[in-house]
């Protein structure tokens, strides 16, 4: 008998074990139970952070039981703050940035193609829900499509004789602008330089939107073949090198920082600035009300959104691509009901209402539901919502949603070691467009092997 007991004891505690082992919200898979699903985002516009908070609100009505768990982060620290959590194996549910090979390869980021509706997918406008992808597997929700532009003064558009409003609709080539970038230069009465141009010595973008709009998509095309590495890029570091030596940009755009060129494009010392969002229209729109109001000195800039120019025999291309939210599990897996909890959360923030992000960024949607929605509403002026929409016509899709895991980061690897500190020579005047040209074919061959 006491054997017997022993036993019966021994049985009852390896249930009580298991039980206790298996409770916990988190990994039930009960859909009531209580959960609890994080998300870090950012500062999107003025009034994101109020707008997450109804979001919410609205989610918890129909789910009660799922606690959402917010942070804003800056855009400064956050993303360290969050590759550090990655790295730790600690991500937040839910990130607010586009999908990146670097998170599939960590094998921590959610795939979604099975918490997917129909209604969902026929939701999204044509080609968009493809920019939460990454080589057909679907990570994230777009809330909206980014989009680079160049930005005028219409002042001194107009003033220099020049037809925006056709460029704005039919492009232009490099020897077109090259021909309005004349009339754009002049010494202005108090003996200050204006520019046809200004961008900032720092980033990459310049460089990127110009060789995209010379027939090279990225450093690697879909297939990862190296594409810098043939005349195509040295046209277009000519192409840069001959807006500096004609004046049309400044001498000293090596020493610009992003801040210093708003403040020329502010004070009327450029006709165009790169790179310039769709986003500015709202932006000057709400400064030339402080400066109604008093509460800010200068000039008052009416905003044209501008396409970037394309080489004589290549087509358009616009930079665009898809930010929203990224799912991930965490390497202590909270099971499969807390991934499908995450998911009703990522849904909650990309739907109809969330359309709202992309309308204060005067960006283009990606769902009809939002079309729908905001449709009378739009912040942006019309003449450049026009605009934005034909350069959406000519989108160039990221490279980076095709490549392989080990080709993302080896082109990431060849922009920073690479491309940066060339494109800084550049603008110095340190290096010619052939030296440059040439050290590309060179470190592309060491790095891709092609």
């Amino acid at each position: 008998m006491k054997k017997k007991g022993l036993v019966w004891a021994m049985l009852l505690m390896m249930v009580w074990v298991t039980a206790c082992g298996n409770s916990g919200g988190a990994a039930s898979d009960d859909p009531n139970a209580e959960d609890t699903v994080t998300v870090w985002t950012y500062p999107v516009h003025g009034t994101y952070e109020d707008e997450l908070k109804d979001l919410i609100v609205d989610f918890n009505k129909e789910h009660p039981n799922i606690t959402v768990k917010t942070e804003m982060l800056s855009w400064a620290e956050g993303p360290k703050k969050f590759d550090v959590a990655l790295n730790a194996g600690n991500p937040p549910d839910l990130y607010f940035h586009s999908v990146d090979g670097t998170y599939v390869n960590t094998g921590l980021a959610l795939e979604l193609d099975s918490y997917l509706t129909p209604e969902i997918k026929d939701d999204y406008l044509p080609g968009t829900l493809e920019l939460g992808q990454i080589q057909g597997k679907q990570y994230g929700l777009p809330l909206y499509q980014f989009q680079w532009a160049w930005g005028g003064n219409k002042r001194i558009l107009e003033e220099a004789g020049i037809d925006w409003k056709s460029i704005q609709q039919n492009g232009w080539t490099w020897s077109e602008f090259n021909a309005v970038a004349a009339k754009l230069t002049k010494t202005l009465d108090g003996g200050a330089k204006q520019y046809a141009l200004v961008t900032d010595g720092t980033s990459l973008d310049f460089i990127e939107m110009l060789s995209r709009n010379n027939g090279m998509i990225d450093v690697l095309d879909k297939a990862g073949t190296f594409q810098w590495n043939d005349g195509r890029i040295l046209d277009t570091l000519s192409f840069i090198k001959n807006l500096m030596d004609q004046g049309y940009m400044p001498k000293e755009t090596a020493a610009l920082a992003p801040a210093k060129r708003t403040d020329m494009f502010y004070a009327g010392e450029t006709a165009i600035i790169s790179k310039a969002i769709p986003y500015y229209d709202v932006m000057i729109q709400n400064r030339n009300k402080d400066i109604d109001d008093g509460k800010v000195q200068g000039e008052k800039i009416d905003f044209v959104l501008l396409p970037v120019p394309h080489n004589d025999d290549q087509s358009a291309a616009t930079t665009m691509g898809g930010e929203g939210y990224v799912a991930f599990k965490q390497k202590k897996d909270k099971g499969e009901q807390h991934a499908k909890n995450t998911f009703l959360v990522m849904e909650a923030l990309s739907g109809a209402k969330a359309g709202n992000s992309a309308n204060e960024l005067a960006l283009p949607f990606v769902r009809q539901s939002q079309v729908d929605l905001f449709k009378g509403k739009e912040l942006g002026q019309p003449d450049n919502l026009a605009a934005a929409k034909v350069m959406a016509e000519n989108i160039a899709m990221p490279v980076v949603l095709e490549l392989d895991i080990d080709k993302a980061s080896q082109q990431k690897q060849f922009k920073e070691q690479v491309v940066k500190p060339n494109i800084q020579a550049l603008f110095s005047g340190e290096k010619t467009p052939e030296q440059i040209a040439e050290d590309f074919k060179n470190k592309g061959q060491q790095m891709f092997g092609q």
